[in-house]
């Protein structure tokens, strides 16, 4: 049976590595489908994204792969099936604008995942996700029971088989311990004004200084604070005419596409992590 599957990789550039893996897969009978690739001219790696179809099983497929190819060049890479799904577990705070853009875009099969759990800090959204039929889950947090709440926190996700955290505007700080349990497997969303307007009523901040460009990055949490690598930017045109209120609407359509956008190219394994950057093959 043909299944579909897809390689990612990345190694020191040299001669060869394309037709190595072009090599490989026709050698077996697959067709590839679709093919991106990257060479980095300041660290001098490469990268590359293979979607491609092979009546081969998964095991066997990585086993040669890893012998023929990967070891020659000094790969980071793995192969996924084409159709998984990855289990994803959403937080959110109390602004449930990405929040309710994702489950609306997984409920109506636009989100290549499964979601599998809605976390919180407060109760605001349990019917949002029973209409998607997700559990809810009610951690609050305060200054006496962080920790607690984070070792629950953990427990979830390793009982649920989670492969992706997204903070849809949650807005209480991960511990650099629990960031670096999960590398590359946890994206934030936050909106442009960072570092200029920290704090509260960050739009009140904007309005006041005339901005004229609102957006919203989403990016890999890391135990630096809104730091980590960059996935997805985006901004829209704002002017004199605009009140705070609608600013901050403008800027939670931004932040809602922008994530959704970051978490598809993750989920479909379009991101891979270059240092502190990351390569996007969109």
């Amino acid at each position: 049976m043909t299944c579909r599957y897809i390689l990612t990789l990345s190694c020191p550039d040299r001669i060869g590595i394309v037709a190595a893996v072009a090599g490989f897969l026709a050698g077996r009978e697959g067709n590839i489908l679709e093919s991106a690739q990257y060479n980095d001219p300041e660290t001098g790696r490469f990268f590359m994204r293979v979607r491609f179809e092979i009546a081969q099983d998964h095991a066997a497929l990585r086993a040669g792969f890893s012998e023929s190819v990967a070891g020659a060049f000094g790969m980071e890479w793995a192969i996924n099936g084409a159709e998984d799904r990855p289990r994803v577990l959403l937080m959110a705070s109390k602004f449930g604008h990405c929040l309710n853009d994702l489950l609306y875009r997984y409920g109506s099969g636009l989100l290549p995942a499964e979601v599998v759990a809605v976390v919180s800090n407060h109760r605001d959204f349990y019917r949002l996700a029973a209409s998607y039929d997700v559990p809810f889950h009610h951690l609050p947090v305060r200054a006496q029971n962080k920790s607690e709440q984070e070792a629950k926190l953990r427990d979830l996700i390793a009982d649920q088989g989670i492969d992706l955290v997204v903070l849809a505007r949650y807005m209480q700080v991960l511990s650099p311990g629990f960031c670096e349990t999960m590398p590359g497997r946890i994206i934030n969303i936050h909106h442009s004004f960072l570092p200029s307007f920290k704090g509260a009523a960050p739009y009140s901040q904007a309005h006041k200084r005339g901005v004229k460009l609102i957006g919203a990055t989403a990016h890999y949490v890391t135990a630096d604070l809104d730091e980590g690598p960059i996935i997805e930017q985006d901004v829209t045109r704002v002017d004199h005419t605009m009140s705070a209120d609608e600013l901050m609407a403008a800027g939670r359509d931004v932040e809602c596409s922008v994530l959704a956008r970051a978490v598809r190219y993750h989920l479909e394994r379009r991101v891979l992590p270059n240092g502190s950057r990351t390569v996007v093959f969109r």
